[in-house]
């Protein structure tokens, strides 16, 4: 059986906080398990990704790009959420907009290669096996962004791994409620979007970092909080502190 740490985890959490501290970095406040998870904790399915990527969408975006989806890929995705929340050192990282420091709109995590050996959970060493097994790339990184609600978002972008790879393939697996992702030509023009949230696979392949953008926006109403799971590949590159927003 799955071993929870859920009831637990905002005291591993307080532990780590010193220990971030004398490194320079602020952890964002503690934040409690959402009300929508509580009291059911014991009745969520295991963890388990779907190998055969069943119901996997391939979408051709022009010669160079590509995208693909593939509904619930991850199940047990409301027990990998709540374990999320309790076991990462979630932080709000600042960004220089319009010469003020502001705090960016979400929390995030960051494992890069050093520390692949030793994930979160097992199951995310499970889906980059999976993954890389699929799409033929070793994923040596993983990004973990917490949409706590609808005011939480990240602006249109390409990843920065942009500037060193034309062709780049980026994994993101959703858990918790679903959120609207979105995707155009860089520079602007009409959107496509997905709705991603409990256990949903999207892929963006190809050079689509350097010719698409995606985001996800704001909105009024949103039913709960969304993490993203994000693996990509020969992009050791640690998110900074401080960075000028593009």
């Amino acid at each position: 059986m799955y071993e929870s740490i859920v009831a637990d985890g905002q005291d591993l959490t307080r532990r780590n906080a010193g220990e971030q501290e004398q490194r320079g970095v602020t952890l964002a406040p503690l934040h409690e398990l959402p009300a929508a998870w509580q009291g059911c904790l014991f009745a969520l399915d295991d963890p388990a990704v779907d190998r055969s990527f069943r119901g996997a969408a391939r979408v051709q975006l022009d010669d160079d790009c590509w995208i693909e989806h593939v509904p619930q890929w991850l199940s047990g995705a409301d027990l990998v959420f709540a374990e999320l929340v309790a076991r990462l050192e979630w932080q709000q990282r600042t960004v220089v907009m319009y010469e003020r420091i502001v705090a960016e709109p979400r929390l995030t995590a960051w494992y890069g290669a050093e520390r692949m050996a030793s994930p979160p959970l097992p199951v995310c060493t499970e889906m980059a096996a999976a993954l890389g097994c699929r799409y033929a790339e070793p994923f040596d990184s993983i990004g973990f962004n917490y949409y706590r609600d609808g005011s939480d978002s990240v602006a249109w972008h390409g990843d920065t791994v942009r500037h060193r790879r034309r062709m780049a393939t980026i994994a993101i697996v959703s858990v918790g409620s679903p959120r609207p992702f979105l995707l155009r030509r860089a520079g602007g023009g009409p959107s496509r979007g997905f709705a991603l949230g409990q256990g949903d696979l999207l892929v963006m392949g190809g050079a689509c970092q350097r010719h698409w953008q995606h985001c996800v926006p704001k909105v009024k109403a949103v039913a709960g909080p969304r993490i993203s799971i994000t693996y990509r590949h020969g992009d050791t590159f640690a998110p900074p502190r401080y960075r000028q927003a593009l």
